[in-house]
């Protein structure tokens, strides 16, 4: 009774735990279910699962709630494999937190977890990509706190705007996955390849830019290392919990690329590309087309029929 029973139900009376009458009101459950997303592990998919299933349809047809399904959505985690085999007490391969808290930290133990492989796949523990990610919270530690005391406006730099660029991309991005994807690791792969920018541009920056990308780095940091950036949070003077600031807004204008690449077909077929600006009229796009020299041996000696530019997306060549 206290196993397969109770959990089949108890996360109702978790809405209503303190009424002495009933298991629960029904106008308390009617508020909060459906769940909106459950997530748990691949063997949960038998005995609590069918089991929480079979029990609200049982407490529908009574008259006790009104929702068929316990949860709108499932999303199935993938397990943790160490030395070849599945993470467990009884084989004795288990990586003790603690330990990984103790070497590395909290933050680095985490991010290493959703970094090393997507939620829905098996994670493949190695104890070396725990150390290399704390190095990259060092690598991005140092720059916001070396940069923490900068404050100003002024004439962008080109540095700026390479920066910027990078950093609304990147904001595009994590933004992106936490809506849809979930795949937390590509997230923390654009904040390195942030990092990275970064460190390349950092003396061509000017203060007002940094200070921006500073607060906004921090910010998309802190869902997956909280502590570090609390810490940086604090560093950059804010007295606030870094949590309670909004998310860092996307500009989709800032995020896009000086040079976009542009294929060129000939007659439906890809036979080169070109690079223009955002925005390059038709009549540009179809020049730097027909000059380009991949492109040249397929129109040269033949009749072009019509040039079809799309701005931004495709140039087109009809020759006979």
């Amino acid at each position: 009774m206290d196993t397969f029973v109770d959990s089949s139900w108890y996360f109702y009376r978790y809405c209503d735990s303190h009424n002495n009458q009933a298991p629960f009101s029904s106008e308390a459950i009617a508020y909060w279910f459906p769940i909106d997303q459950y997530i748990g592990g691949v063997e949960h998919a038998i005995l609590h699962l069918i089991y929480s299933r079979f029990w609200t349809k049982v407490m529908r047809d009574i008259g006790i709630i009104k929702n068929d399904e316990p949860a709108k959505r499932l999303f199935t985690q993938g397990m943790v494999i160490k030395d070849g085999a599945k993470m467990s007490k009884n084989l004795g391969n288990v990586v003790s937190p603690d330990d990984m808290v103790a070497q590395f930290g909290a933050d680095a133990a985490r991010l290493y977890s959703l970094f090393a492989a997507p939620p829905d796949r098996d994670l493949d523990w190695q104890e070396d990509g725990v150390s290399g990610i704390q190095r990259f919270l060092g690598r991005l530690y140092r720059f916001v706190t070396r940069h923490a005391d900068r404050k100003g406006t002024g004439e962008r730099s080109e540095a700026d705007r390479a920066a910027l660029r990078k950093l609304h991309q990147t904001i595009g991005k994590i933004t992106t996955d936490f809506d849809s994807r979930w795949h937390f690791n590509t997230s923390i792969a654009s904040l390195m390849e942030l990092v990275n920018e970064l460190y390349a541009l950092e003396s061509g920056l000017t203060d007002g830019t940094i200070r921006e990308i500073c607060e906004s780095i921090t910010l998309m940091l802190a869902p997956f290392a909280p502590y570090t950036a609390q810490d940086l949070w604090a560093e950059l003077g804010h007295n606030e919990p870094v949590f309670r600031h909004a998310w860092p807004m996307f500009d989709a204008e800032l995020a896009k690329d000086d040079l976009i690449e542009i294929p060129v077909q000939v007659n439906g077929k890809l036979r080169g590309h070109i690079h223009a600006a955002h925005g390059t009229p038709k009549e540009e796009l179809e020049k730097m087309a027909l000059a380009n020299d991949k492109v040249k041996p397929f129109v040269e000696g033949k009749q072009i029929v019509k040039v079809v530019a799309v701005p931004d997306r495709l140039v087109n060549i009809v020759v006979k």
